[in-house]
């Protein structure tokens, strides 16, 4: 944040994405609380090692030290921080930090998904368990990439008006659109458009903890990770209410 409300440049790396000094100031932090674990990191700007190691991990952890830095250099508080647990190809926990908003979603099937503010994130009383959504909004509400095209998505919505004839759309940068889907406040998140494993990874591990799912939208499976390519497959990810309804 003191390089968010301060001058910066960006530079374009090879890939053609953004690269800021908030990435890398980031990427240091974290590598400093998570390396000492012992267990290895793959990320956005990590050094990728080959498959033939990375095939035998177990276990990784899987990081986007500055997810949306389009956002960030718009400067529109769009970006977040994703930390992801992968064991065995699985996310098995995530936690998403939204800078801006001073709020951290975290989560696993095994403890449930919460959100605190980042002063109380060692206040475990202090922490708002998230539940379940009870329902489909009505209308149904569909996120989207801010700053990436969404393909496809005529198809995708007409198939949805089978079950609300009403479908609004929100745009919104990031990660971020992971803590809407937890709290219901949207209900599917369509992306046809590239992704990396570090910007779903932490969702879905949040997402599948309150019933929902991240879909693979050509083999209809849950995303894995720490493939040989890390890049993902189009996906949509929906709440259980509407996995229940739509599956």
């Amino acid at each position: 944040m003191d390089i968010y409300n301060h001058e910066f440049e960006a530079i374009i790396k090879e890939d053609g994405s953004p690269l800021t000094k908030a990435d890398l100031a980031s990427t240091t932090i974290i590598q400093r609380h998570l390396e000492p674990l012992g267990i290895p990191i793959t990320g956005e700007e990590t050094e990728k090692l080959d498959y033939s190691i990375r095939q035998n991990w177990t276990e990784c952890w899987c990081v986007d030290p500055l997810d949306g830095t389009k956002e960030f250099i718009k400067r529109n508080g769009e970006f977040a921080v994703n930390i992801a647990m992968i064991e065995n190809g699985v996310p098995t926990f995530g936690l998403i930090a939204s800078p801006v908003n001073e709020e951290i979603i975290f989560g696993s099937k095994e403890f449930g998904v919460y959100i605190s503010s980042f002063e109380n994130i060692e206040k475990e009383d202090k922490w708002t368990k998230i539940n379940i959504p009870e329902k489909v909004n009505s209308p149904l509400i569909l996120t989207a990439s801010r700053s990436h095209g969404s393909g496809p998505m005529e198809v995708f919505i007409a198939e949805l008006k089978r079950i609300s004839l009403e479908i609004v759309q929100k745009s919104k940068g990031s990660s971020l659109k992971f803590f809407d889907l937890a709290k219901g406040e949207v209900d599917v998140y369509a992306r046809f458009a590239p992704t990396m494993e570090w910007d779903i990874a932490s969702g879905q591990a949040i997402l599948e903890a309150l019933g929902g799912s991240v879909i693979n939208v050509e083999t209809g499976l849950p995303l894995v990770y720490n493939k040989e390519n890390l890049l993902n497959p189009f996906f949509i990810a929906k709440t259980k209410p509407l996995l229940e309804i739509l599956p």
